[in-house]
């Protein structure tokens, strides 16, 4: 799943000081009011999955016990009874967003109620270190070691593994493998970790490191995936101390970097899988081999050789991915391709120890009832892709499991497949509507599946992803304040990168034209209070920034607004049709237009600047009234359209705001906000205009990083909608 990350760069200087950082929340009566959590349930909206599942591991000693991993959302439990997943780590907070990524898991088959995460989103340097969780309960609660390593559970490579390994000796020792930094090994638990010495492979800056750990028997493997097909790439001990290159591994670009492994009991085989690169993209060629560990011998089982030509002449190009064997059926393995896409994906089957092979695509039926949007604008689903993590139940030879880029698919008869998913959601979301008529009370943009249009909060909307265009990730999403059947959206789309909704956002037309820029660099925009003007501001994916174009004519022609600050996010007054506002965060300065988007000047001057996540709000029904969150720089306001801007003393960081229904007896919308006090980042309502504030979320319910979108539901006073990276849509509401 590719996502934006948060931005970490440190807020530049120079905001006037009108605006200058205030204590926290004024009084100590504010502070105590802000800091005590009002009791709110809350909740997932439902779509089903939408993210890279990059791992699932069975217990083996528990009939129905499973764990997920996702490269950005977090670990999950399986509850067999109530066929759905429980996360496991939504109480990691804003401080800590970058261990929402799982790079690896693991069990201990001797102890059921014991399991182990390795977490830690990016390895780069401006990312902080991983962390060990371990629990003694499945998850319920934790203890926390911080390493002083990196992982990389959304860098390539992530669909490896584990990495993570109890050793089978010792229930007291653990390995785990990084990317950059070699093997490491705990003795008491996962509590303390140091460097294995003597380990063989050298570790680079860059690469992949460890891919793998695995046991077989009372041995132990270990991939490693920065050779270069010719160099060893598989090493074993047999006493937990020293360390040796497996001889007579395979070599050659199909086997160039070990994926992921599964051993065999009964047989004493392991399964091995390759690529020419890590994955989930970027594979080309691969294979499958076994190792008898018994007489050392490989065996060559790859199921189908990449590189023959397919019927419409497009080079059959992939490689190999996850792997597992039938615990119950001995000789009974199951592997993946990967990055498959002239001939698409598959699983293969093998009932011998890899002599034979079945395709179990060639007799699948698949049912996404449950999760329409897995139809991708078509009438049947795909059978996957960036298919790493795959399992089968040790406790029934049938029940097998793949996860995809946007959801894990199970069977129970080998042939009929459904999305095994409930519960589990880990969207990374962009935009947020709340409408305030209609069927639908939310509206969502999301990164990867475009656009959706929840009839209902509890189960995936039933028309799946917006179609005309279908989108993958989107940029841009508004709705007509006076005229909300009027909704705009714009993204990657596969016809067009703009298109518009008359009638709420159930159904979708595209832009009858578009700017040339739009089909490189679509970014954000918006429509005036009654429909009539689109303001649409493009950004390439790489930051460079182009002017907006204004469409008067519902996108049938496009003319281009110069004076517009090229990259910002066009605001459309609520109240007035000819105001147009945009934020221009490069030099802290407002601009406004009171000519329907025509031309814009600068208004108030030397506000927050350095950082495109500051975020400029309008209050609904409301001529000019202004709400800046500039992070660490507080909560500013204007009440005369952008002309001047007050410092709100009540908070003193704010990343996002929205606003909902007025509290009864209220005469100003409930205000919501991602924002801090001096102790902790939280999500705050307030029903005085920002005077007070109470925070609504608790310990247990923080989800990582939050500051790219929330908004109140205008018709449900209380009820709020919160984007997260990697966790999906959020909805609290007051109990």
């Amino acid at each position: 799943m590719r996502t934006s990350r948060p931005s970490r760069r440190a807020v530049l200087a120079g905001t006037a000081a009108a605006l200058a950082v205030v204590p926290v929340l004024g009084s100590p009566a504010q502070a105590a009011r802000a800091s005590a959590a009002s009791a709110y349930r809350w909740r997932t909206v439902v779509i089903g999955g939408t993210g890279f599942i990059t791992g699932v591991l069975f217990h083996p000693s528990v009939r129905g016990l499973a764990y997920a991993r996702t490269d950005i959302g977090g670990a999950y439990r399986w509850d067999d009874r109530a066929a759905r997943w429980t996360p496991l780590t939504d109480h990691l907070g804003w401080d800590d967003w970058n261990l929402l990524g799982v790079e690896a898991m693991a069990v201990d088959p001797a102890h059921p109620d014991r399991v182990y995460l390795a977490l830690g989103t990016y390895a780069q340097p401006w990312a902080g270190n991983g962390a060990i969780l371990r629990s003694e309960d499945r998850g319920a609660t934790w203890k926390r070691t911080d390493l002083t390593v990196k992982l990389g559970a959304n860098e390539d490579g992530r669909g490896a593994g584990e990495r993570l390994l109890v050793d089978p000796r010792d229930s007291d020792t653990l390995w785990l493998g990084t990317r950059h930094d070699g093997l490491l090994k705990s003795t008491d638990r996962g509590a303390t970790w140091a460097a294995v010495t003597g380990f063989p492979a050298t570790p680079s800056a860059s690469g992949q490191g460890v891919t793998l750990l695995v046991a077989a028997g009372r041995a132990v493997y270990a991939g490693w995936g920065d050779g270069d097909g010719s160099s060893p790439h598989l090493y074993r001990t047999t006493d937990g101390t020293t360390w040796h290159p497996v001889p007579g591994q395979p070599t050659g670009t199909h086997a160039k970097v070990l994926i992921r492994a599964a051993y065999d009991r009964h047989t004493r085989a392991l399964y091995v899988t390759y690529a020419d690169a890590p994955g989930p993209n970027g594979q080309s060629d691969g294979s499958v081999h076994k190792l008898a560990t018994a007489t050392g011998t490989w065996t060559d089982v790859t199921p189908a050789k990449p590189g023959r030509t397919t019927p419409d002449g497009s080079a059959d190009s992939f490689g190999y991915g996850g792997v597992a064997v039938d615990a119950r059926r001995p000789g009974t393995v199951v592997v993946s391709t990967n990055n498959r896409w002239a001939a698409v994906d598959t699983l293969y089957r093998s009932t011998d120890g890899g002599r034979t092979w079945t395709s179990l695509k060639d007799s699948a039926v698949f049912d996404v009832s449950e999760t329409p949007y897995l139809k991708w604008g078509g009438d049947e689903p795909k059978f996957g892709w960036w298919i790493q993590a795959l399992a089968v139940d040790p406790y029934d030879s049938k029940h097998i499991v793949y996860g995809t880029g946007a959801t894990l698919y199970g069977t129970r008869d080998l042939k009929n497949w459904a999305p095994q998913i409930r519960g589990l959601e880990e969207t990374s979301v962009r935009q947020l509507i709340s409408p305030p008529v209609g069927e639908a009370h939310l509206i969502s943009g999301l990164g990867d599946i475009g656009v959706m249009y929840h009839e209902r909060l509890t189960a995936s909307p039933s028309r799946g992803m917006a179609t005309n265009p279908v989108f993958g990730s989107a940029t841009g999403l508004a709705q007509a304040a006076g005229r909300p059947a009027y909704v705009v959206r714009t993204g990657w789309g596969d016809h067009g990168n703009g298109a518009y909704s008359n009638d709420g956002g159930r159904t979708w037309a595209p832009f009858a034209a578009q700017p040339d820029i739009a089909k490189s660099a679509p970014g954000p925009i918006a429509t005036n209070a009654d429909g009539s003007v689109l303001l649409w501001s493009f950004v390439h994916w790489d930051g460079t920034k182009y002017a907006a174009h204004r469409s008067a004519d519902n996108g049938a022609t496009w003319s281009e607004v110069s004076s517009f600050p090229k990259g910002a996010t066009p605001v459309a007054d609520p109240a007035d049709p000819t105001l147009f506002y945009a934020y221009d965060t490069d030099t802290g300065t407002l601009y406004a237009s009171t000519d329907s988007g025509r031309s814009f000047t600068a208004r108030a001057a030397a506000l927050p600047s350095g950082d495109s996540q500051f975020k400029i709000a309008v209050a609904p029904g409301r001529s000019g009234d202004l709400w800046l969150s500039t992070k660490s720089n507080g909560l500013c306001r204007s009440t005369d359209g952008g002309v001047t801007f007050a410092k709100v003393d009540s908070c003193w960081a704010s990343h996002t705001v929205g606003f909902g229904k007025a509290a009864d007896g209220a005469a100003y919308p409930a205000i919501y906000q991602v924002g801090s006090t001096e102790a902790i980042t939280a999500v705050y309502r307030s029903d005085d205009e920002a005077k007070t504030w109470v925070r609504i979320n608790d310990d247990a319910h923080q989800w990582g990083w939050t500051g790219e979108a929330i908004t109140g539901d205008p018709r449900i006073h209380g009820r709020v909608y919160l984007a997260t990276n990697g966790r999906g849509i959020q909805y609290g509401e007051p109990v």
